[in-house]
């Protein structure tokens, strides 16, 4: 049991766990690794830094939270929930913790893929939690080849007549789980449909016939894992009050997931808001 779970271990995550930890909270970041600060080919507008590259700061920032015994967990996070505490899932386990701090940025992906874009919302979806319900004995897809595919396909499994996993031309993740599916790997060539999305057509010219899309590309972004707990969403980034909490109570949100301005120090401030926030409640 944790008292704060951060989820990203980019400037947003490190900054929350600093300051969590220096205030003695046990605190666990869930990570795994890919920050687009390490993309940033050069720095030189942070204050105190003449210029740094992004990979090399990233790192810094790492260094700096194992240095304070801060254990950060290496595994994806598929799923959060509330019983009593918040349960945060993993590929590999659960972990359960008082508040959640979700610092991941922004990577949802969506494939170029013609008639995705057209019927978000009439078929197209991004949260199998949130929408399961109106597929209910209907045959739906997951167009993902990762994890975070199977365990969308997995919480459909139940609801929905058939649930194919599409993996676009990937090759599947290895999972145990993959084995209870039907997986296509045929390439992609459109999503069709007149009011709503109803069929799939492949490269081979060959089509199928589908009531629903849910995308799972790569891993769960931040607002995937906010909705799921039914945390607000507009334009694709969480909303926080003045303390960095969400909707829900006891979830925080920080750096670019939160949208506005994309620059480290603004992750940094965020970072510290919702840890200060935090402490004065616990």
């Amino acid at each position: 049991m944790y008292d704060v779970i951060i989820i990203g271990s980019g400037p947003a995550g490190i900054s929350a766990a600093i300051y969590l930890k220096r205030a003695k909270k046990n605190v666990l970041i869930i990570s795994k690794g890919n920050s687009a600060l390490e993309k940033a080919e050069k720095i030189d507008n942070y204050y105190g830094v003449l210029s740094v590259s992004g990979k090399e700061l990233y790192e810094l920032g790492i260094e700096q939270a194992k240095a304070l015994d801060i254990h950060i967990e290496d595994d994806e996070v598929t799923n959060i929930s509330f019983e009593n505490n918040f349960i945060v899932t993993t590929v590999n386990r659960q972990f359960e913790s008082k508040y959640v701090i979700i610092a991941t940025g922004t990577n949802r992906k969506t494939p170029n893929i013609k008639g995705i874009k057209e019927f978000e919302g009439k078929g197209v979806s991004y949260c199998a939690i949130c929408d399961a319900f109106f597929y209910r004995n209907k045959d739906v897809a997951v167009l993902g080849n990762g994890n975070y595919a199977i365990h969308e396909a997995s919480h459909l499994k139940p609801i929905a007549k058939s649930v194919t996993i599409l993996t676009n031309g990937k090759e599947i993740v290895e999972n145990r789980s993959v084995q209870e599916f039907e997986i296509d790997d045929t390439p992609i060539r459109e999503f069709r449909g007149t009011n709503v999305i109803e069929e799939i057509e492949f490269d081979n010219n060959n089509t199928k016939k589908i009531d629903g899309v849910f995308i799972a590309i790569g891993t769960a972004s931040s607002t995937d894992l906010a909705k799921k707990i039914g945390a607000l969403v507009n334009n694709n980034n969480i909303v926080v009050d003045e303390n960095m909490q969400t909707s829900v109570k006891g979830m925080y949100a920080c750096g670019d997931c939160t949208g506005g301005l994309l620059q480290v120090n603004k992750a940094v401030y965020e970072g510290a808001k919702a840890a200060l926030s935090i402490i004065k409640l616990s």
